[in-house]
């Protein structure tokens, strides 16, 4: 046994914006104030984190009626720190970016 930690594995899209250095909003769902912030185009990368979302497990049937055990599985997330047009840095979620052109 050892007791390394196994590094999760980087998905191509997060691999392809830190590659290229910057980002764009993979769609116009995100909120205005948001957006307004950074780039209209190309937003700078400063950098990438993963997180693990550490899930839940309920075993106790008192609290949960009819779900004596419940679960919630663990999460991977990828954040991405962006460079906003003052120089200050926010972390957004992978999933909201894709590289820029």
């Amino acid at each position: 046994m050892t007791d390394q930690k196994k590094s999760p594995i980087m998905p191509a899209r997060v691999a392809d914006i830190l590659a290229r250095g910057f980002a764009t909003w993979a769609t116009d769902g995100v909120d205005e104030a948001l957006r307004a912030r950074f780039d209209a185009i190309r937003i700078p990368v400063a950098g990438v984190r993963n997180v693990r979302v550490w899930g839940l497990q309920v075993d106790d049937e008192r609290e949960l009626p009819g779900h004596e055990r419940t679960s919630i599985p663990d999460d991977e997330i990828w954040e991405i720190n962006l460079e906003a047009l003052n120089g200050s840095h926010y972390e957004v979620d992978s999933r909201m970016l894709r590289a820029a052109d």
